[in-house]
């Protein structure tokens, strides 16, 4: 019987064949943030560190590539998405960590999914592999970082919505397209955190890059 961690290593091999050496890194390190989060909120590590390995696992191939891959195994794309073709490593990325590394859990295949847009109700590792992607210890680019790294690990919710609405100013402010999912997400996070809390609405860099 393989253990858990045996697991996770053959993942790590497998990806560190597969990936850059900047891609594969960063999935590294944000596994381990998602695992720190998981710590904090209480809630599964082991889940919570595959999440965080895998979640870049389809990063190997380039949108056109995603596009055709997502045809051949019948994946539905949205006009959206084929807009902006950088978020579609993340649904692409949920059927490989299903049908190539063999995960079955479906918070896990949920929480890759989702991780460059967001979405309305998302559950506590939606959260944290979001988050995690965004805060991990290599990121440098986002002029908030110090804040939402200490912000994440007081309330999950306020983070998402100050990450969302920083993005949502990045990419208006350089005349990119808008997945809806992402506003959608915002406005979720807008109405379920404290209107009277004060917002920091720093530009970000898009998410997914």
């Amino acid at each position: 019987m393989i253990t858990m961690n045996e697991q996770i290593v053959t993942f790590r091999k497998q990806l560190k064949s597969k990936l850059d050496s900047m891609r594969y890194e960063h999935s590294i390190s944000v596994s381990y943030t998602c695992i720190a989060l998981a710590m904090r909120y209480g809630y599964d590590l082991e889940k919570a560190e595959l999440a965080g390995l895998l979640h870049d696992c389809a990063k190997r191939y380039t949108d056109n590539e995603l596009i055709a891959r997502c045809r051949k195994h019948e994946i539905a794309l949205s006009e959206a998405e084929l807009k902006a073709p950088a978020v579609i490593h993340a649904k692409y990325g949920a059927w490989m960590a299903k049908n190539k590394f063999g995960i079955q859990d479906p918070e896990i295949l949920d929480a890759i999914r989702c991780h460059t847009t967001g979405k309305p109700g998302m559950g506590i590792l939606d959260k944290i592999l979001y988050i995690a992607d965004y805060i991990e210890p290599r990121r440098d680019r986002a002029a908030n970082l110090p804040r939402m790294r200490h912000l994440a690990f007081q309330d999950l919710d306020q983070t998402m919505y100050e990450i969302l609405s920083g993005t949502l100013a990045y990419l208006k402010g350089k005349g990119s397209f808008v997945d809806p999912m992402t506003v959608q997400a915002f406005h979720y996070f807008e109405k379920l955190t404290s209107p009277q809390t004060e917002h920091h609405n720093m530009q970000t860099p898009e998410k997914g890059e």
